[in-house]
This record gives C-alpha cells, sequence and structure tokens, in this order.
C-alpha cells in the first residue's frame, strides 16, 4: 500500500534549519528560527522556569491523567492573564479555559469546534498570516478564506481588512492576530481594534483571536487590549493564548483554549463539547509546562521574577529594532526599513524580496524566509554591521 505514497517537500523553514548548520560561513546568521534568542545566539531557560521545575521535582506526587481540560489550576493563572484580573467576562463565569498541546493544539481544538458545531460556516485569515493557520484549517475540513492585511509597500493595510471585513457573509469567523502578528510584525492601534469591533457586531461575526506572543509587544496588559476589548464587548470569543514564548516553554507544548460565551450556561454547553474535541485529538494535554506556568503563576516572588525577565526579552527585541534601523542610516536605507523599528514582536515583513533573500543566502550566509520575513531575536550587536552592510550590498 505505501507504494502509492509520494514525498512532498519539507517544511521551508526546517530547511532553513538544515541549510544553516551547514553553511561553513564564519559569519552566518540565522534570522529565519521562530524562537527568542539571548545577545550570545541561545535560546535560554527562564530563571523562574528553573526554579519551579525545581519545586515540582521535589514536590510532585503522581504522573496521573490530568482530563481533557487539563489542570484546572492552569486555566484559573491563565484566565486571569489573558482577561485581566478584574475582568468582568471572569466575574460573570462567561469563560472557559481548555488547556492544550501548545498554541497550535488549541487552534486546532478551535478549528474542530467550528467544524462540528458551527458546519457551514468560513473562516477568513489575514494576508499574509502564520503559514500553519492554513494547515490547522483545512486539515479541520473548513473552507479557508483571506481579507488584505499588508500592502504592496509592505504597510499596514488597514483600511483594505476593513473594507474585506464589512464584506464577511453573517455569521463567519475571522482569525485575529492579538499583538505581535505573525509573520508582518504590524498590530493594530487601539483606535482601529474599536473600528474592527464595529465591524465584528455589525457582521455578526465570530473572532477568533490567536495570542501567541503576550507580552512581547508592549507588555502583558498592553498586549491584551484587542482580546479583553472584544471578549467584554461581544457574547461570543475563540481565543487560543500559547506559553511557548512568554515563558520560553517551546518543547514542552503549553498553550490554552479559552471560550468566552454569552452567559455561563452557554460557556458550560460549549466546553462541554470542547472536552470531546480534546478527548477525540489526544486524550489528555501534557502536564509539565503548564504545572511550571501554574507554579510561577501562584507565587508572588517567581510572578515577580519572571515578569522581570520577560521584560528584558520584550526590552532585547525592541530596541534591536531600532538598531537595525540605526544601522543602515550610513547607506541611507534606514527610511526604507523604517517599519521594522515600528513593528512588534520577534517577526518583520522587511520588505526584501525573494531574490534579494536568496542573494543574503547565497553570498553572506543571512537566513531567513523568502518572503521578508526576519526573526529579530536572530540580530545582536555583533552581527548588525554585518547584515546591515549586507542588506545594502542587494539594495
Amino acid at each position: 500500500m505505501f507504494e502509492q505514497i509520494q514525498r512532498v517537500p519539507g517544511d521551508a523553514i526546517l530547511g532553513l534549519i538544515e541549510a544553516f548548520n551547514k553553511d561553513t560561513n564564519p559569519n552566518k546568521v540565522d534570522l529565519g528560527v521562530g524562537v527568542y534568542r539571548d545577545a550570545k545566539g541561545t535560546t535560554p531557560i527562564m530563571r523562574a522556569v528553573k526554579e519551579a521545575e525545581a519545586l515540582l521535582l521535589k514536590n510532585e506526587t503522581t504522573k496521573s491523567y490530568i482530563g481533557s481540560h487539563g489542570d484546572p489550576r492552569y486555566g484559573r493563572v491563565i484566565l486571569p492573564m489573558v482577561l485581566g484580573e478584574d475582568s468582568p467576562v471572569l466575574a460573570a463565569g462567561r469563560a472557559s479555559a481548555t488547556q492544550s498541546p501548545g498554541g497550535t493544539g488549541a487552534l486546532r481544538l478551535a478549528a474542530d469546534f467550528i467544524h462540528t458545531q458551527l458546519p457551514g460556516k468560513g473562516i477568513w485569515v489575514s494576508d499574509p498570516t502564520w503559514p500553519n493557520h492554513l494547515g490547522i484549517f483545512e486539515a479541520a475540513g473548513l473552507k479557508i478564506s483571506k481579507y488584505p492585511y499588508v500592502d504592496a509597500e509592505n504597510r499596514l493595510d488597514f483600511a483594505g481588512m476593513l473594507d474585506a471585513l464589512k464584506q464577511i457573509p453573517v455569521g463567519d469567523v475571522v482569525v485575529l492576530h492579538a499583538c505581535c502578528h505573525n509573520p508582518s510584525g504590524f498590530d493594530l492601534s487601539r483606535e482601529q481594534w474599536q473600528d474592527v469591533l464595529q465591524v465584528v457586531q455589525e457582521r455578526e461575526l465570530l473572532p477568533l483571536v490567536d495570542f501567541a506572543y503576550q507580552g512581547f509587544g508592549d507588555g502583558l496588559d498592553e498586549d491584551a487590549f484587542g482580546v479583553r476589548l472584544l471578549a467584554e464587548n461581544l457574547d461570543e470569543v475563540l481565543i487560543t493564548s500559547s506559553c511557548s514564548k512568554n515563558f520560553g516553554l517551546y518543547r514542552e507544548r503549553t498553550g490554552c483554549m479559552i471560550v468566552v460565551a454569552k452567559n455561563n450556561e452557554q460557556m458550560e454547553n460549549v466546553r462541554s463539547q470542547m472536552a470531546i474535541v480534546a478527548r477525540e485529538n489526544y486524550s489528555n494535554p501534557p502536564a509539565h509546562g503548564a504545572a511550571i506556568v501554574t507554579e510561577i503563576l501562584e507565587s508572588a516572588e517567581l510572578a515577580a521574577m519572571w515578569r522581570e525577565e520577560l521584560t528584558e526579552m520584550r526590552d532585547r527585541i525592541n530596541g534591536l529594532r531600532r538598531d537595525f534601523v540605526e544601522s543602515l542610516t550610513p547607506y541611507g536605507l534606514d527610511k526604507k526599513y523604517a517599519c521594522v523599528g515600528e513593528q512588534r514582536g520577534m517577526f518583520s515583513y522587511t520588505g526584501l524580496k525573494p531574490e534579494q533573500v536568496d542573494r543574503l543566502r547565497d553570498e553572506f550566509g543571512i537566513y531567513m524566509v523568502r518572503s521578508g520575513r526576519a526573526n529579530v531575536a536572530g540580530l545582536a550587536s555583533d552581527n548588525l554591521p554585518y547584515v546591515a552592510k549586507a542588506i545594502a550590498a542587494v539594495n
């Protein structure tokens, strides 16, 4: 039976990793892989995470199943982090948390829930969006459409986005990036979020908010503005949260599917269905990452340490954005690439063309996705001059 199976191309980003590792250029720079890196080029384990793990090792008493919704303690610390400590949504019992294997697992839960419980509803994603959005939603059997997000001049096309949202069929699902838009780095202002809310209300759309980078943009609460605005003003919202970036728990696969319903009774109805979706996908989520997050957020001392570390990471990335633009000033390219300093999160749509990206790779050993998306965290003070000179050479 396997004789009929065809080989398919590997993941483009994973291919970049392999090519980068084989490159013998001593000055090579990896701006492709989507993980945070410190000034030494490593992806560190946060100090708060190490201390929490030590406590878990000492105090953990069982490896038993934790149920399809996951550890209730994890839900109790994630919900206020996402929706706010004083959230009226939480006070009204309108929100439910289902622990998932990363933000990706939460997206698959949302997709399967939409497919089974909201049959016929289409799903709309930004153009561009995280490539795996397309794979996840297609695998779940959803009809995918796109709305504009970045224009030909590499700027946020908010007017085009808003016009497209106004044309979406009533009741469809619209995927919104809460902050640190992946892959572009262009985020909505508070005023623009208000405009999106109005259109969503008028078209009776169901927002699916991908919240993978809380704390990586402007701050934990600042980055949650759009999420909280929608949750507090709409009857129904789906939110997928991830702890991969803000806790550095990439390989621990720690996420959450949050459902906001009109009232507590409807929330419980949806929650019962979400348990079935989780059960049929993976039965129980992995426990370790969520236990780490819970240990940190339940401890005032560890939580303060974690927030301090997260601030350091965020400030480093935003500083690198400014430094990148400044490094291009001697070449007269600072205005052309000023957008990089305006964007937020790890990723940036640089505006580099595919042929320029190819030259950067082949001639200088600088690796990024051919769309021009670069991971800003791969930059450092010692490689910025080299990267700037290379970009000037291909412009």
